[in-house]
């Protein structure tokens, strides 16, 4: 399913998808080369220097992602931001979440789960650092000018002459320059020739109609032959780019070798000899201590293989090391709050002022109730009062309604 997503994302980028980390990262480089990343960063963490494509290739993920943490921190340092340099213990999730963070807070468009970043290289890895390093360089102050191309050149070929070909003007140059150690010897001017042939060509011959017959005299022709002959001397200088010249001294470079290879052959024989039985020397003293160390290479690859083993489980471990971790900060999370609930508390029970408040609503309600029993008195001696003074006078009433029947009963 993954190769089936990774094959779709390609179809709807382009196939120079799959490449263009490798473009990003070589941009990269060269953005951190003129930041002058190598003594800022390098060589103070005591660090090794990146390579063109050292984020775009998987070669070691702990250190790549450190190297991308520490380089991260590097630039958003540079931009101005204030921000930690991550150590080897930290959460790497907190630390890949606040670099999203300050991405985003200069306005990078992050659109990729942050997982991608926790293996260290990549195309996402690539792209973060190549935002960070331009931001970083408009923060320095830097700014990228045009291109200055180079004056393109003019064909060899056109300027070129043919050394091999003879032509007179070529002649009368070399003639001008061999004046000098000469002599003043008189010579044949070419151009004069060249230029009468040319006046001569212009003019139409009219063909004879009778054999030509010589009047000149042989004695004199011969006498004339001889006072022309020394200006009809042309001297042509020897040039090393002709074709001629480079077979001499192919030739003479081959007797050469031959004669130099008869006297180094036994010399080379000799010391083929000594090479070959120091090879032999070498090779049988290799077996031997092969034969000595075959116990100690067996221990140390068992040694080896046990180092893997110790590795995979201390990945293993840490994995379950960091969400301990995040499980011992919750529960002491919970625990600092309960702490402090159990404080307020205690502070509270160990305070005495709501006893006294209690103590004086106490004596105030003791005050209260003693006002109530005299009230209460007071109103229960008011009604004996009043039954008493009704019953005298229910027992006058009734005195009073005796003595007149008495009284007529006397009668």
């Amino acid at each position: 399913m993954a190769e089936d997503g990774r094959r779709g994302d390609e179809g709807e980028r382009g196939p120079g998808a799959l490449y263009q980390m490798f473009v990003t990262m070589e941009d990269l480089l060269d953005k951190l080369q003129l930041m002058n990343y190598e003594e800022s960063l390098i060589r103070k963490n005591n660090m090794k220097p990146l390579s063109r494509h050292y984020f775009a290739l998987p070669t070691n993920p702990g250190e790549q992602f450190y190297m991308f943490t520490s380089l991260a921190a590097w630039l958003l340092n540079q931009t101005g931001r204030t921000f930690e340099q991550p150590q080897e213990y930290d959460d790497p999730n907190v630390t890949i979440t606040n670099i999203l963070t300050e991405l985003r807070a200069l306005g990078g468009s992050v659109d990729f789960p942050p997982n991608k970043l926790k293996q260290g290289y990549g195309e996402q890895v690539c792209y973060v650092l190549d935002r960070l390093a331009e931001e970083a360089l408009k923060c320095t102050g830097f700014n990228w000018k045009r291109p200055v191309y180079p004056a393109e050149e003019m064909e060899e070929e056109a300027l070129i002459e043919d050394d091999a070909e003879l032509t007179l003007n070529k002649l009368h140059d070399e003639l001008i320059e061999t004046e000098d150690y000469e002599e003043g010897e008189p010579f044949l001017d070419l151009e004069i020739l060249k230029a009468q042939g040319q006046n001569t060509e212009g003019i139409e011959c009219s063909k004879p109609e009778e054999i030509l017959e010589s009047t000149t005299d042989a004695a004199e022709w011969n006498l004339e032959v001889e006072r022309v002959l020394p200006q009809l001397k042309v001297t042509i200088r020897t040039d090393n780019k002709d074709w001629r010249i480079h077979v001499d001294q192919m030739h003479q470079h081959k007797e050469g070798i031959e004669t130099s290879l008869k006297e180094t052959k036994s010399y080379l024989d000799k010391l083929q000899d000594e090479i070959s039985r120091t090879l032999e020397k070498v090779s049988s003293r290799e077996k031997y201590v092969n034969n000595q160390l075959e116990n100690l290479i067996q221990d140390f690859r068992a040694a080896q293989a046990q180092l893997s083993e110790a590795k995979d489980r201390y990945q293993q471990g840490s994995g379950g090391v960091t969400e301990r971790t995040k499980l011992l900060s919750e529960i002491s999370e919970e625990l600092e709050k309960v702490k402090q609930d159990m404080e307020e508390k205690g502070s509270s029970m160990t305070d005495g002022a709501p006893l006294v408040k209690i103590k004086q609503a106490l004596t105030k309600l003791k005050q209260e109730i003693t006002q109530m029993d005299i009230r209460i008195g007071v109103v229960e001696h008011t009604l004996l009062q009043a039954k008493l003074k009704e019953k005298s006078n229910m027992t006058r009433d009734m005195h009073a309604t005796n003595i007149p029947e008495t009284t007529i009963g006397g009668y």
